[in-house]
């Protein structure tokens, strides 16, 4: 059981996680699955790593039931837990085809070089995919993890006719996995599905894990964004589901007062980023909102 002093707690110390020495393409063996040492083979902006000892604890009391990531992302938490059942869910349809060719057993064929000019070649023919209606390609999901790895800051954004627009990243070494076949076994129990949270069917004893974009200006990953109106939408849609519920968001004041109003408890934690908002290098604070959950 976890004892909180009030509603609303402040945690004071930030969180420091050590990397696993590993990456994409490594051997991983059994034990390496149970324990949940596999890397995020993406890069992925507002990654949660950092919160999974934050996470564990609500999880652990129900990992027997099916785990829900209505916005999975970089798969940070789910390949730390490892749970038997799980329904994992996003926006981005590329994301989800990449990690569908993933638990298909995927190989890169394509060249992957950290060089600008074919970057912009590899640029080019995956979004001409994307216009000629073959972007859940095998082919497809190679060119996207090359462009994650290679482009800006690991960025994944697409303009208003869903064309990707990341340009060529800055960095000096990469390395590029030559396949995935560690991720395999874990991956292979779970369901990807890629769309709007709501056309999740959820069971009453699922527990979620929701890690919305944030609270800020840029909502542009995917071509239709992520509004105020999706942000109250998904808290309402949150509150209704009789299973445990941890979200995790920007600790704005409209957000947390959202979730207050809600009924959830509210945990706040200084995150290992900042702000940078107009120069501003303010610690960012996020907050756990926890619901259905004896604290």
């Amino acid at each position: 059981m976890i004892q909180l002093a009030s509603e609303t707690v402040h945690w004071d110390k930030p969180i420091s996680i050590q990397p696993t020495p590993r990456d994409a393409g490594d051997a991983v063996s059994d034990e390496d699955l149970t324990a949940g040492l596999l890397k995020p083979p993406l890069k992925w902006a507002g990654g949660k790593r950092w919160l999974v000892p934050h996470v564990r604890p609500l999880w652990e009391p129900f990992r027997q039931r099916r785990y829900v990531e209505p916005f999975c992302g970089g798969l940070a938490l789910p390949l730390n837990f490892i749970p038997a059942h799980a329904v994992l869910n996003d926006m981005n349809a590329h994301l989800i085809n990449f990690y569908r060719q993933v638990q298909d057993g995927l190989r890169m064929e394509i060249p992957t070089v950290n060089d600008s000019v074919l970057y912009y070649q590899h640029r080019d023919t995956f979004n001409a995919l994307i216009r000629e209606g073959r972007a859940q390609s095998k082919t497809a999901a190679e060119l996207f993890y090359y462009l994650n790895r290679t482009g800006y800051n690991g960025l994944c954004r697409f303009n208003k006719k869903g064309g990707f627009n990341v340009p060529f990243g800055k960095y000096t070494t990469i390395h590029y996995a030559p396949d995935f076949y560690a991720y395999q076994s874990a991956l292979a129990p779970w369901t990807f599905s890629a769309g709007d949270f709501a056309q999740i069917d959820l069971d009453p004893g699922d527990f979620i894990y929701a890690d919305p974009p944030y609270d800020v200006p840029f909502v542009q990953y995917s071509q239709t964004g992520f509004t105020w109106d999706d942000q109250v939408r998904l808290a309402e849609w949150l509150a209704r589901h009789r299973g445990p519920v941890v979200l995790s968001n920007q600790a704005t004041e409209r957000i947390c007062a959202l979730y207050e109003r809600l009924g959830f408890t509210l945990m706040k934690l200084p995150a290992p980023r900042r702000i940078s908002c107009n120069g501003d290098r303010t610690p960012a604070i996020e907050v756990l909102a926890i619901r259905g959950i004896t604290l």
